[in-house]
């Protein structure tokens, strides 16, 4: 975009707009020449039809965003969101004015003119190769799929690190999920790796309105056949509960891993280094267990950096509390395919540095 176009903001704000007005699926039928010129000079695939990678744009300019009610707004405004790129834009605008608790109308008048900005930003910088806000040092486009080779336990291995929301996941046998230990799930409009799974998760009906929450059900009766409904478990524990409609993109189980505590009387957690590090071990061996009860035997499971988020852990604490559990693992031999899922480049760019520096963090 050449500069006199950088500055304007109102004008790529207008174009965000048209998107979320006429949805993903009929990106060919607007005009967007600021999106289109954007999206193709940051390209990583310069041939690719126009709409992908305006798409492409749009799903990279909202995840710059720090994540919260703002970006999950965003994503089900544009139908970024899993499973609402087809929802027409009255539906879109109900949920993400739910997302603020507002009404709609609130949520025209005011919300949405703040989160379809804060996307038109993100825009703007990608165009300009900034590198400020909360994605500071992501490289635009950069590979969402990338292989580590690590070392464990004197013996050379990889790890596939994902860079993209957990609910994009696809063909991985398991995956993590944190949990507190009430294995209490959180509402499917946040924004946490929990409730994005149980949001990708649920049957859905025509309309988009959820008929089945399949992972919360069948979490809550883990917990009934178990006999800790309505009380926490001891941190570190594991329940293991299908994917429900993310089978549909490979994924066959979720195990929910209980490692942040409710602080009394807060809405705040703490989570411990050493109950991820349990919890990380207690998974891979409910992984064992398992597996050859599958056709074909589940093979791979998928990490997110628990408790990084509302359990306050830095990104590097929580790599190497599970990097324990899954290097003890490797080390005497497990053939499991590993996998680290982050959402933004910041993670991304720390989790290759310390996994590539020395074998591990």
């Amino acid at each position: 975009m050449p500069p006199n176009d950088l500055d304007d903001h109102a004008s790529v704000l207008r174009e965000v707009r048209e998107v979320r007005r006429l949805g993903l699926v009929r990106l060919r039928d607007a005009r967007l020449p600021l999106l289109t010129r954007a999206a193709a000079g940051n390209a990583p695939q310069p041939g690719r039809p126009a709409p992908a990678l305006v798409e492409h744009l749009l799903r990279a300019a909202t995840a710059r965003i720090e994540a919260g009610s703002l970006r999950t707004a965003a994503e089900y405004s544009l139908g970024l969101a899993q499973g609402t790129r087809d929802w027409p834009p009255a539906d879109r605008r109900k949920r993400a004015a739910g997302v603020y608790g507002v009404s709609v109308e609130r949520f025209r008048k005011h919300h949405e003119v703040l989160v379809l900005g804060e996307v038109a930003e993100q825009v703007l910088r990608i165009a300009a190769g900034a590198a400020t806000g909360p994605a500071a040092g992501e490289r635009p486009f950069a590979a969402r799929h990338r292989t580590l080779h690590v070392r464990a336990g004197g013996t050379a291995g990889t790890v596939t690190l994902h860079v993209h929301p957990v609910d994009l996941l696809r063909d991985v046998d398991v995956v993590v999920s944190p949990a507190n230990t009430y294995l209490a799930l959180p509402e499917a409009y946040k924004s946490s790796v929990a409730a994005a799974l149980r949001r990708a998760g649920a049957r859905r009906g025509p309309a988009g309105d959820v008929v089945e929450d399949l992972v919360h059900d069948e979490l809550r009766a883990w917990a009934a056949r178990n006999g800790v409904s309505g009380r926490a478990v001891q941190p570190g524990t594991v329940a293991a509960t299908g994917a429900g409609a993310l089978e549909r993109q490979g994924v066959r189980r979720i195990y929910h891993a209980a490692v942040a505590v409710p602080r009394a009387g807060t809405n705040d957690y703490d989570v411990l280094p050493a109950d991820v590090t349990r919890a990380v071990a207690r998974a891979l061996a409910l992984l064992a267990e398992e597996s050859a009860g599958f056709t074909p035997p589940l093979r791979s499971v998928c990490l997110p950096l628990l408790g990084s988020g509302r359990g306050g852990l830095p990104y590097a604490v929580s790599l190497a509390a599970l990097w324990a559990a899954v290097e003890a693992e490797l080390a005497r031999g497990a053939g499991w395919d590993i996998h680290l899922v982050v959402r933004g480049g910041v993670a991304a760019a720390l989790v290759e540095r310390l996994m590539t520096t020395g074998g591990g963090p």
